[in-house]
């Protein structure tokens, strides 16, 4: 039994009924902190997959996986085929299929179009991150974008056809030697940029002129990055992309191999996204969504707003017990 003082007589209240009080506290405090720890992370680190893009392989990446995983990420940076945007989503979203536990996807170039079809439907996915990269809605394609903002892509390719098994041909695009450096990959060194010209893989004309039939990002928040010096994606073009979206967005001096030239700063880019506080990343439906906060000032709010809602409720419990007592002693 507690004993308290009340207008001068000495009472006996029962801790049954002063538990009472703090019980309800206790049970608010017990509705905010689940809240706030759903939108933690729950100690699993999420695999990493890399989706490059035209002209390119999974090698363009090598610098940004060594940083991830001596940060102690999974990392994949599956081959991209580069025949035609319906086919590579689907072979891309396979190997997700494959994977256990929460994704971080990202995409450079050509390879943004691929993940933003590839993610979509797969609650595994938890972001998404475009380096310099293609973001095309419902409708829109790589060409119809280039078309919106153009760039010197636009004379440094040149067209071979193919032929493939079953009777299959296309149109084959490959950047023209003389272009890689000026056009493609600026900053890196000239000697670099010709080793890129003499490896590079070819990508179908499908990749570029099929239409996207979803957009992942419109559901999964995102991350961007713009190279302000990019010349084979008008960084116009990648600003307006990813204030669409929405995204979380940064801005580099860098060329559009930004992922060789500043491993660094892509694979930054990449971690916050895969360590985004959920509740802060949450993304609704519908093109209104509004833009993502920053992750630090949702926890704080979170907090805030849990110790308030404590707050108001412990001291309306014990105004609750104070009118008892005094009914009491009356």
């Amino acid at each position: 039994m507690t004993e308290s003082v009340v207008h001068g007589s000495r009472r006996r209240i029962r801790p049954t009924r002063v538990a009472a009080g703090f019980a309800a506290a206790a049970l608010c405090a017990g509705t905010v902190a689940p809240a706030v720890a759903a939108g933690g992370r729950s100690g699993e680190k999420p695999t990493i997959v890399l989706v490059h893009g035209a002209f390119a392989d999974g090698s363009s990446w090598n610098g940004v996986i060594e940083r991830l995983e001596r940060q102690g990420y999974k990392v994949m940076a599956p081959a991209n085929p580069l025949r035609g945007l319906y086919s590579d989503s689907a072979y891309i979203a396979s190997v997700l299929k494959s994977i256990k536990g929460p994704i971080v996807l990202a995409g450079h170039s050509y390879g943004g179009a691929v993940i933003s079809t590839a993610a979509a439907g797969n609650p595994q996915v938890k972001s998404l991150v475009y380096i310099s990269a293609l973001m095309p809605d419902v409708g829109e394609s790589g060409m119809s974008l280039a078309t919106r903002f153009p760039s010197a892509l636009g004379t440094a390719t040149q067209a071979v056809p193919y032929q493939a098994g079953g009777g299959v041909s296309g149109t084959d695009l490959y950047l023209k030697r003389d272009k890689v450096h000026p056009v493609f990959a600026a900053c890196l060194p000239a000697s670099q940029a010709n080793l890129l010209a003499d490896t590079q893989r070819p990508v179908a004309t499908t990749a570029f002129s099929e239409t996207a039939k979803v957009a992942a990002w419109k559901t999964i928040p995102s991350w961007a990055l713009v190279a302000r010096q990019d010349a084979t994606i008008d960084p116009a073009q990648e600003r307006f992309e990813a204030r669409r979206a929405h995204s979380h967005t940064v801005e580099i001096d860098s060329c559009h191999v930004s992922l060789v030239a500043q491993p660094g700063a892509v694979a930054d880019l990449i971690v916050q996204a895969a360590t985004a506080n959920a509740t802060t990343a949450a993304a609704t439906t519908g093109s209104d969504r509004p833009a993502l906060a920053n992750t630090g000032s949702a926890w704080r709010t979170a907090v805030v707003t849990g110790f308030a809602g404590v707050s108001v409720l412990t001291g309306f419990a014990v105004a609750l017990l104070g009118r008892r007592l005094r009914r009491r002693t009356h």
